[in-house]
């Protein structure tokens, strides 16, 4: 699948419709779900999942992964959009929160959450889900948008389910023992 996602397109930055948002998660999940069917690699099936998304979301102007490099840090992994923040303290942050909690982060006003990391300046809102690896959060899917209020909790939930699947049990996630993975959390803002 090599052609991206089979969807009508649609401008970036555009704000559709809580119907049909749904619907396009909805046409696009059996296209995602083939494209990493059998995949092990939790780093293919991340750039995988921030591309065909990134079709998927017009809304969206971020869409990509932190992975969790340490016991307290997840560092960017792929995504589509402008320059990431680098590290995310799970202490910090719309990704902090999800990490550190292990729940869905649905923000429909970053300004309004207190340890809001700006890492674009014009993201006005934002949407956080887990994924689990190995009964841990392994990395969090991170959605901006720039426009206010932009996600919405059935669009969460069919996310949620989305990775599910696409990060199932069979993914070959790297050993992780809580101060092996990634570089010292000290170093990290």
């Amino acid at each position: 699948m090599s052609e991206g996602i089979a969807l009508p397109p649609v401008a970036r930055g555009t704000l559709l419709g809580a119907a049909d948002k749904l619907e396009r998660i909805a046409e696009a999940t059996p296209q995602i779900l083939a494209a990493v069917d059998g995949e092990r690699d939790p780093i293919v099936v991340q750039t995988t999942l921030a591309c065909l998304l990134w079709e998927t979301l017009p809304h969206a102007s971020w869409a990509g992964f932190y992975r969790r490099t340490g016991p307290r840090m997840l560092s960017v992994g792929p995504y589509q959009g402008p320059m990431g923040c680098l590290h995310i303290a799970f202490d910090r942050g719309v990704c902090g929160a999800c990490a550190h909690s292990g729940k869905t982060q649905l923000v429909p006003d970053v300004n309004a959450f207190a340890s809001h990391i700006a890492c674009d300046g014009a993201t006005r809102s934002e949407l956080v889900l887990p994924v689990f690896g190995r009964g841990e959060v392994r990395a969090v899917l991170d959605l901006d948008s720039h426009a206010l209020a932009a996600f919405d909790e059935a669009e969460a939930r069919a996310l949620e389910a989305l990775l599910a699947r696409a990060f199932h049990d069979a993914i070959d996630w790297p050993a992780f023992s809580h101060g092996a993975l990634g570089t010292p959390d000290a170093r990290r803002a």
